[in-house]
């Protein structure tokens, strides 16, 4: 790992939209990956391609020329390997799937000429638009066929990787690391162990453990169980942790994931209690950035059996729960305390700045952070400027 924790953080490319959030906000400083989210999968063929053009690739930020000749990188993807070049440990994954795509990767997976198409187009991207890795983000197998569909998947794309960089220059590694699930329903359809010897890292998603599905309000982050209020924690990180670590996974290439937003309950007297409806949120309803939290009349308070935070708010009945500053920082030194491989955000653009932002507590809790260099050098990049490295 190179003698310190990782630091994840997804940027979404619909953050330049609604959320006025560009690539150059990122506190890049205090991340040694940015996980550039989402590429989709043609289920038909396995093709990995990027999804919004205007986003990703063609949008010109302050400073990009109009003049340019040639085939040029602008986008989002531009911005960020200009902070690559200006903070050499910070590497750039693409990832694949999310939530919305996962559905499109069962086909393509398992078939052999699906697996290839899926690792060659990766590649692809990864060459012409100066990346680091890929993130893979299929939200869930649901057998174990599928669960062998992934291993191979997995052993395709570090073929793929491996082989680029043998025509480099200078031989680089390319990453791969998946978002993977905190819940028994869904870690149990995997081939934990199969899967690790492909993957540099796994991003635990250890958060939505409560939320609109559920029919009390309970705890979406929390660390341990309740044992006076168990219906309050369906789930718990402690859990998830031992179960990887027991198929085979080091704890340190398990990255704890963070929400930097807050899950609201309407209407209910507490954790463990019924509720009626989520209301609004910041940009879907019962979801509210962790920057508008917590929200005005609302109490912060510290759960010690979960170790988990939420506000409440006695007057309106409605609670929030998220990690609160205080609670970042107990969680970065879980990380250290358990030897765990460091901290990953969904996602980015909801954090505050400065002395209040939840990144900023962790990295400052965790101290030093990896420095594994990245790689600056795409000579085989479809666009002139990448290639030339921006001069």
């Amino acid at each position: 790992m190179g003698g310190g924790y990782r630091s994840v953080a997804y940027f979404v490319n619909w953050a330049i939209y609604g959320r006025k959030f560009n690539p150059q906000m990122l506190p890049a400083d205090k991340l040694t990956h940015v996980l550039y989210a989402f590429a989709n999968v043609r289920p038909d063929s396995g093709e990995v391609y990027l999804t919004d053009g205007w986003a990703d690739t063609d949008i010109h930020f302050e400073g990009d020329s109009w003049s340019d000749v040639g085939t040029n990188l602008y986008g989002c993807l531009k911005q960020l390997n200009i902070l690559k070049q200006q903070n050499r440990s910070l590497k750039i994954l693409l990832s694949i799937g999310g939530w919305t795509y996962s559905s499109n990767f069962a086909a393509p997976a398992s078939t052999a000429s699906g697996r290839e198409k899926f690792a060659s187009s990766a590649m692809a991207l990864i060459k012409d638009m100066g990346l680091d890795g890929i993130d893979i983000d299929w939200e869930y197998p649901k057998s174990p066929t599928e669960a062998e569909h992934f291993v191979l998947l997995l052993k395709e794309c570090r073929r793929a990787l491996d082989e680029y960089s043998a025509t480099l220059p200078r031989k680089h590694h390319f990453e791969i690391s998946v978002a993977c699930p905190a819940g028994p329903q869904n870690y149990n359809n995997m081939d934990i162990r199969g899967m690790d010897q492909y993957l540099d890292f796994w991003n635990l998603m250890a958060y939505d453990y409560a939320g609109s599905w559920d029919s009390v309000a309970g705890h979406q982050a929390n660390i341990q169980p309740s044992q006076d209020n168990p219906s309050a924690t369906p789930f718990n990180t402690d859990q998830a942790i031992k179960h990887y670590e027991h198929h085979g996974v080091h704890k340190s290439k398990i990255v704890l994931g963070m929400p930097l937003y807050g899950r609201a309950f309407q209407a209910t007297e507490g954790l463990g209690k019924p509720y009626s409806g989520v209301g609004e949120g910041s940009w879907e309803n019962g979801v509210f950035d962790f920057k508008a939290l917590p929200l005005p009349g609302a109490e912060e308070k510290y759960d010690a059996e979960a170790s988990a935070t939420y506000s409440y708010d006695p007057e309106k009945k409605h609670l929030v729960t998220y990690d609160t500053c205080k609670m970042a920082r107990e969680k970065a030194h879980w990380i250290k305390k358990h030897g765990l491989g460091g901290a990953m955000w969904w996602e980015s653009s909801a954090d505050k700045t400065g002395e209040e932002s939840l990144i900023g507590a962790v990295v400052d809790e965790l101290g030093e952070l990896e420095k594994g260099s990245n790689c600056v050098e795409y000579p085989h990049s479809k666009y002139e400027n990448l290639r030339k490295g921006f001069k």
